[in-house]
């Protein structure tokens, strides 16, 4: 008889044994930014999550470095819409603003990555130009790429366009080099799929489309082999990183891009997932302790080297990750 157990007899031998190990630098805390001063507004639908001005942002953030967590991914929110997202491209925006403020109040300790999509700043809430019910593709590169450069110039550490514009990772790369930011690295939102798990942060960040969906931009979710596709068109492009977004249903496909790709790999857990968590550990469906760390650990067994979660900040602090 095999005896595969005797390897599992004592939780030392099972911890000396682990094939997969999940580290805290490998965490990036997602934060929404919003204008003006001592705002920390929580969110409903994400238990442990607010919108928050700089200033309190700031706190916050240094507070999650002594507990461990060494990045953060940046969203802005945006008072003013228009059908350009004139708030997000224009230099010093909100989120300009926190990057500048972050890296006053934490040097290089802290790794800043910042969103670069316009659909929280358009009165339509779509993630490039609208025309006549359509998303123009070149005609919104440019201010994707403004708005990457608005970030780069305020000391962004990485750029991560979420939009899915067909040629993005390449305008903004040719943008940066251009203006002297050969060095900000980007992270490409590649396998990103057209999926229901977005819904809380699309109440986070007010970025709803007033009209129709994102299906022809965003992949469909039956197709793993156009995911695949997009991530190595985005290496070609001048990616530095690629993600996969959402995660716990898609772990094939960063599975598939990890076996294909010799670039840092990211999963986003995103907040449809982070809530439905939420609420089971609030109704002692789950024993969140126990769950959090299964979830994230799928993600790095699945083969991601940064994993994106609104968790990062309870995982560490409450050490259900060490």
């Amino acid at each position: 008889m095999h005896r595969l157990r005797r390897l599992r007899r004592t939780p030392a031998l099972r911890e000396s044994l682990a094939e997969t190990r999940l580290r805290p630098e490998q965490l990036v805390q997602g934060h929404f930014v919003v204008e003006g001063t001592g705002v920390d507004a929580p969110l409903d639908a994400m238990p442990g999550v607010s919108r928050q001005s700089v200033d309190r942002l700031v706190e916050t953030v240094r507070a999650d470095l002594d507990l461990g967590v060494r990045a953060v991914l940046l969203f802005g929110v945006y008072e003013h819409k228009d059908d350009h997202a004139s708030a997000a491209t224009k230099r010093g925006n909100c989120v300009a603003h926190a990057v500048e403020e972050l890296r006053k109040a934490c040097g290089e300790d802290l790794t800043i990555v910042t969103d670069v999509c316009l659909c929280g700043a358009t009165d339509h809430g779509h993630c490039g130009v609208l025309r006549h019910g359509y998303v123009q593709n070149d005609e919104s590169l440019p201010l994707l790429a403004e708005m990457a450069l608005s970030h780069a110039r305020a000391g962004a550490d990485v750029v991560a366009p979420s939009d899915m514009m067909d040629g993005r990772v390449a305008a903004i790369r040719a943008r940066l080099d251009e203006v002297g930011f050969a060095n900000t690295a980007i992270l490409a939102y590649s396998s990103k799929f057209a999926s229901a798990f977005y819904g809380p942060f699309r109440e986070a960040a007010d970025s709803a489309p007033k009209s129709g969906d994102r299906r022809s931009y965003q992949l469909d979710f039956r197709n793993a082999r156009e995911a695949l596709r997009e991530s190595l068109v985005d290496e070609e492009e001048g990616a530095d990183m690629l993600m996969v977004k959402p995660a716990m249903s898609y772990l094939d496909v960063i599975a598939a891009v990890r076996e294909s790709t010799l670039l840092p790999l990211a999963a986003y857990n995103v907040s449809g997932e982070y809530s439905m968590v939420k609420a089971a550990a609030a109704r002692g469906w789950v024993d969140e302790a126990r769950i959090v760390p299964e979830i994230l650990g799928s993600m790095a067994r699945a083969g991601a080297d940064w994993i994106l979660t609104y968790h990062a900040r309870e995982a560490l602090g409450e050490g259900w990750i060490a």
